[in-house]
């Protein structure tokens, strides 16, 4: 199988870089690495299942174009096997981006399980400081054009029910953004990327069955696509946007100007 075709007009802007993306066996997550691919990087991916991530390689055009290491987000010794492999296989990281996220309940935030809370919070935040730390380590940053994107969700902009726990770790992962890009600067621009409501198994609590009711509240008129997200994180991501850090991209159909709907969407 070949790499994924890069869509008309745009340039191989990865050509030569090597990526890590996270939680990315399906949806927003293969969907950037897909677009990483297209524009030249080699890429290696992560997620929980092994047979997501075969398919995902598959995918991707196989082992030339992409690796995959199976395992859980916040989990230390995937981090480091993770990082470990893309450096073994494509000679170290230039872009790191940090997908991986889960929301494990809904509800009012005070009604959240504090075991809930914790892991939202290890995995949605913890473990993408974690992973940027681990890829540093590795030499993100030794070379030009290192850059780390984090997938938030505007659900860290503003109330979101009835994802308040998913989006309070969000609007944490936002800071951590800047507090990374001053911390990693000059040499790693960090930056991040708010999306609304996309369509992907992930979010379909947000819009399964009320797709065009959801909808009308965005001016743009439709929820987001996997690809609409790709095509904002490979722009941060490239030297397009070297003059770009601490900065989060919102890609929400227009819905945060008029207070319609809100929602999460980051994982695997």
């Amino acid at each position: 199988m070949n790499a994924p075709e890069l869509a008309p007009g745009s340039g191989r802007r990865f050509a030569g870089r090597v990526a890590l993306v996270t939680g990315a066996s399906r949806g927003i997550g293969l969907a950037i690495a897909a677009r990483l691919v297209a524009e030249g990087a080699r890429v290696a991916v992560t997620a929980r299942g092994d047979q997501a991530l075969t398919e995902a390689v598959a995918a991707l055009g196989g082992r030339e174009h992409a690796i995959a290491v199976a395992g859980r987000a916040d989990d230390a010794a995937h981090r480091q096997e993770a990082v470990a492999a893309a450096v073994q296989a494509f000679g170290g990281i230039d872009v790191l981006v940090n997908n991986a996220g889960i929301n494990p309940v809904a509800g009012p935030l005070i009604a959240t399980p504090q075991e809930a809370l914790a892991k939202t919070f290890a995995v949605n935040v913890g473990a993408a400081v974690a992973w940027t730390g681990a890829a540093v380590e590795a030499g993100l940053g030794r070379r030009a054009g290192a850059a780390v994107v984090n997938v938030a969700s505007i659900a860290g902009l503003l109330p979101a029910p009835p994802i308040g726990a998913y989006g309070a770790s969000k609007a944490a992962l936002l800071h951590v953004t800047a507090q990374l890009a001053v911390e990693l600067a000059p040499a790693v621009r960090v930056n991040a990327v708010a999306p609304a409501v996309v369509k992907t198994d992930f979010a379909r609590l947000l819009y399964q069955g009320r797709e065009a009711a959801v909808a009308a509240g965005y001016p743009l008129a439709r929820l987001g696509v996997p690809d609409d997200v790709a095509s904002a994180v490979a722009f941060l991501a490239s030297d397009d946007a070297s003059w770009i850090t601490g900065q989060t991209l919102v890609v929400d159909g227009g819905v945060t100007m008029t207070g319609g709907l809100t929602g999460g969407q980051a994982s695997e």
